[in-house]
Order: C-alpha cells, then structure tokens, then sequence
C-alpha cells in the first residue's frame, strides 16, 4: 500500500521571505513611517534656502503663470509641482510656507505646554477654591468663539509673526489643563507625595520634583495631538486672512490664493493642502502610538 504524503500548504504570509515579515512587523508595530514623513517635512522646510530652485518672493515668472506640474500637459521639471498666478513656483513656496508653519506651530505649542501644564498641574494638587477657579476659567475660555477673538485680535493689533503666536498660544494650553489635573488628582494620594509633604517639602518643590517628572509622557501626547491642531489653526486663520501677512508664504494662504484657480489650476490650493494633511495625519497617528505605548493598560491587550 502505498502512502502519499500531501505537501503542506503555506500562506501567502509564509512565503514572504523572514526579513521581509520582520521589517513590516516593526514597521507596523512602531511609528517608522510617520516619524520618516514628519521628518522629511521638517527637514525639507529648515533647510529651504539650500533646497528651494527659486525665492520665495522675488523670482516671478510672468512668462510662465498658472503652470502645471511636470506630470501635466504643459509642465517641465523646472517647476516640479506648477506656478501660481503670478509665476512663483510652488515647490519653492511649499518648502518656505513650511518653516512658516512648523515655527508657528513649536513656538505656540511650548509656550501653551508651559501654561496648560503649570495650571493643569496646580489646580489638581492645590484642589478646593484654586482648582475651582482654574477650572471655571478654562470653562469659560472654551466658550469663546476663537475665530471671533482671532479676527478682533488681528484688526486691533494688526497682522505680525508675534500675533499670530500669541493667538495660537490663546488655544494651545487649553487642552493640557483638564487631563492633567485628572491625572494630578490621583497622584497626589501616591505613598511618594504624602512622605514628601510628611516631611516638610512645600508644595512648589513636590509639584516640580514628584509630580511633574510623572505626567511628563502625558504632556507629551498631548503636545505630539495639539501641534497638528495648531497647524491647522495656523492654516485657517491664514486662509481668512488674519494670519501672517503676504508676501510671505504659508500653506493656509497658498490655499486661499488658489481658491479663485480651483478649475484651471488645482494644484495652487491641492499642493499646500496635501502637505497640511501629511503632516498633521502623521504628528496625529504619533500622538496615538506614544499614548497606547506609555498606557499600561492598553499595553496589556497589545
């Protein structure tokens, strides 16, 4: 009797070779790919000077206005992604608007890190009447129609690089206060805090040597999630025209330049906003990775 013995049938996934299947493990394990796009981004945008084929604001070619990109009819690599209505090329543009963005978003961010933390931080240790009134004013401010404020703000004050600073760090601390003072209330009951308050230690140095080195991660998702919100808000106030003033180039006013060239030439407004959406998807999918990764709860399911 003779006995044939059936080979045993892989998977598509076994057949791929291991280093393969190690790589996209990782790969989907860990940010890699978000932190290549915003690192690519950022680079792309500090070393402008060095990248760009043109000036910003001086090279317009009126010879060669509303061209396409190289991919499109009519389009050569001496515009790689098209000119705009007045001959500036877009490529050159997206690599300045980018600083623009990106200064705008740091310096707002670390300034509203510094506020919503230190508030977040002082009304969950304090608690009672200070956490009654931190939280009522915080209340209060996001009540406020912030498109409102930032037009009224602008028209008093004018259009500067420091208006606009100071109008996204208005929005930045806003977010850090609540979930940090969550997370305070709990950790001013640790074993940790109550012998430092035992023993004598007042309570600036237990807020900024116990309890602030164990909301550092949380502040930092949190910084990661709200730099792709300001970015955004960066953009919108520039497309309403109260955000830095021309001729400087910012991705929100590249979009509200193009808003009128929309049929016949898209990629004045699609360029800037694809570049918008890269990177705030990228600093947002960041933020989620860096929140599972420090939660332990979510650790244990993964």
């Amino acid at each position: 009797m003779q006995i044939q013995i059936t080979p045993k049938s892989t998977t598509l996934a076994e057949r791929v070779p291991r280093p393969i299947r190690s790589t996209l493990r990782y790969i989907k394990r860990t940010p890699v790919v978000w932190l290549v796009i915003i690192g690519i981004l950022a680079f792309s945008s500090v070393f402008a000077p060095l990248l760009a084929p043109y000036h910003p604001l001086k090279d317009a070619d009126f010879s060669a206005v509303l061209r396409p990109p190289f991919w499109e009819e009519g389009g050569d690599f001496s515009h790689l992604l098209g000119t705009d209505q007045i001959g500036r090329d877009i490529f050159t543009r997206i690599l300045f608007g980018g600083r623009v963005s990106l200064m705008v978003a740091v310096v707002a961010i670390t300034s509203g890190t510094v506020i919503g933390t230190g508030l977040g931080i002082l009304a969950g240790y304090m608690g009672g009447m200070t956490d009654e009134v931190i939280m009522r004013f915080v209340d209060m401010w996001i009540a406020l129609p912030f498109i409102l404020l930032a037009l009224v703000i602008a028209i008093v004050l004018g259009q500067s690089f420091s208006v606009m600073f100071l109008l996204l760090t208005l929005i930045a601390w806003v977010g850090f206060v609540r979930p940090i003072r969550g997370e305070v209330l709990s950790l001013r009951e640790r074993e940790y805090v109550q012998y430092a308050r035992s023993s004598g230690a007042s309570h600036s140095r237990v807020m900024l040597k116990h309890i602030l080195p164990n909301v550092a991660s949380t502040v930092l998702v949190l910084a990661t999630m709200g730099a792709g919100a300001l970015i955004l808000s960066e953009s919108i106030l520039s497309f309403l025209g109260v955000g830095i003033p021309a001729p400087t180039p910012t991705w929100g006013g590249m979009i509200s330049d193009g808003r009128s060239y929309l049929e016949e030439a898209w990629w004045i407004s699609a360029v800037p906003g694809a570049a918008i959406l890269l990177l705030v998807v990228s600093l947002n999918f960041l933020g989620d990775w860096l929140r599972d990764h420090w939660d332990p709860k979510l650790n244990q399911l993964i």
